[in-house]
């Protein structure tokens, strides 16, 4: 007999558990994203029902709390997260989880993962997984945060942001966007480990919300007249979404789309432009609405796969898609109407997107900033005198947000709009720009400020 086959059978993950330890390789090992691979995982091996549910609140929890786990499984293991084997850490990420956030008896968290340690590696591993975890096991989650957390006193903001899971540089860019109501970043780092709501919009023109609604047994939005709320399931199965008559859209980004078509534009020659398209939501939504007037968008996509989403996306309706950058397109100008929905950190969809908080680093803000400066004076030269131009981000980061408006009004020949009473009803105290929030009108949190061209 040979070492091998002295080796005690270990039991592997039962299929939500692996599914869930699955997704989470190929989060760490090949930067996917959760909300993608794990529903491929879950239709390729017949997952439903309960145990998709589970293997979704094991994976999506994990990937969003990593900061605060890799800071409990470091004190618990004495010593740093980056020196253990990146599969054991995953390992341990899944047990500390169903330890600290769940239900799930502890034995059972232990054994499971103490289990499938021994398969993937040996014995001596598989015990120091249960050393871990049986220390981790003896405190809860509250009594882990008291010592290991900043002090709340020396630093509100540090403590705020281990309290909620969130890389501290994030939970400080919420606060300074947030100003005044600073006292609000406890709520908006909460709001980002909430279920969000499947928005709907129904395609103006040939569904209206109510219709919608009815058919997917919804609910009408609050504040897009398009919008329409779902509590769960998968909507690329709804009929409705499938025809083309709605899309899967949050409603953020539903009434940033709308609020270009309301701003005040004398003599509107029906020449509309989408500078960052991809992957098409909004561009299908301008173009619905363009239809009623006999207004056109071109759709500016350099990508050639999101590209192709945007021709997808908006099938049948007044879109061109010029597949080129938009810093150097080559169009003509005089566009009546642009938007700028400049690529970002993503900051402002962090909940639905449960990896992106330790993805994104503070180094990434300053190329990204460059980039939408760029691009916002590329739409402001394609837009004739007394256009408008909508720049939108889906990030609350000042230097995303109003330092690149700033910029922009200080080098170029246009004045800022009030773009408020283009959001309406939603309201929005932070002066001529909207800033969304999660926690207050349950949207990403999406940045709107509205430029005419004055010559």
């Amino acid at each position: 007999m040979n070492a091998k086959d002295r080796r005690p059978r270990r039991r592997p993950l039962d299929p939500a558990r692996r599914a869930a330890f699955d997704a989470l390789r190929a989060v760490s090992e090949r930067n996917a994203y959760a909300n993608l691979v794990l529903p491929a995982l879950l239709r390729e091996r017949g997952i439903t029902g309960r145990d998709a549910a589970f293997a979704t609140e094991l994976t999506y929890g994990a990937c969003r709390t990593q900061g605060l786990l890799d800071a409990v499984i470091g004190a618990a293991a004495n010593r740093s997260p980056q020196a253990i084997d990146p599969v054991l850490l995953d390992l341990l990420r899944l047990g500390t989880y169903q330890l600290l956030r769940t239900r799930v008896d502890a034995h059972a968290a232990v054994s499971t993962t103490v289990e499938q340690a021994g398969i993937e590696f040996d014995s001596a591993r598989a015990g120091f997984v249960n050393a871990v975890l049986r220390t981790i096991s003896r405190r809860d989650e509250q009594s882990w945060v008291t010592e290991l957390a900043p002090d709340p006193r020396a630093d509100p903001i540090g403590h705020a942001a281990f309290v909620h899971a969130h890389p501290r540089w994030i939970a400080q860019a919420f606060a300074d966007a947030l100003g005044a109501a600073a006292g609000e970043v406890d709520a908006v780092l909460a709001s980002d480990d909430e279920r969000p709501l499947v928005h709907l919009a129904a395609r103006p023109g040939v569904l209206t919300a109510d219709e919608l609604a009815a058919a997917v047994h919804g609910t009408v939005g609050r504040y897009s007249p398009y919008a329409v709320y779902l509590p769960g399931g998968d909507p690329a199965s709804l009929e409705p979404v499938r025809d083309g008559q709605a899309l899967v859209q949050d409603e953020g980004s539903q009434l940033v789309a709308r609020a270009l078509t309301l701003a005040p534009v004398d003599g509107d020659t029906g020449r509309w432009l989408d500078l960052c398209a991809g992957p098409g939501g909004k561009t299908a939504l301008l173009a619905a609405i363009a239809v009623a007037s006999g207004a056109r968008v071109t759709a500016v996509e350099p990508s050639a796969h999101r590209a192709d989403l945007v021709v997808q996306n908006t099938r049948g309706l007044p879109v061109e898609v010029v597949r080129v950058d938009g810093r150097q397109s080559g169009l003509e100008p005089g566009f009546d109407r642009v938007l700028v929905d400049a690529p970002c950190t993503g900051l402002g969809a962090l909940r639905r997107r449960p990896e992106a908080r330790w993805r994104r680093q503070p180094a990434d803000v300053p190329g990204l900033a460059k980039l939408q400066r760029e691009l916002l004076a590329a739409a402001i030269a394609l837009t004739r005198p007394g256009g408008v131009v909508l720049y939108a981000t889906c990030s609350p980061h000042l230097a995303e947000t109003t330092g690149v408006v700033a910029d922009a009004l200080r080098r170029h020949p246009v004045e800022a709009i009030d773009t408020r009473p283009l959001f309406e009803p939603v309201e929005s105290p932070e002066g001529a720009a909207v800033q969304l929030w999660p926690h207050r009108h349950g949207t990403d949190a999406m940045f709107a400020a509205a430029l005419r061209r004055l010559t």
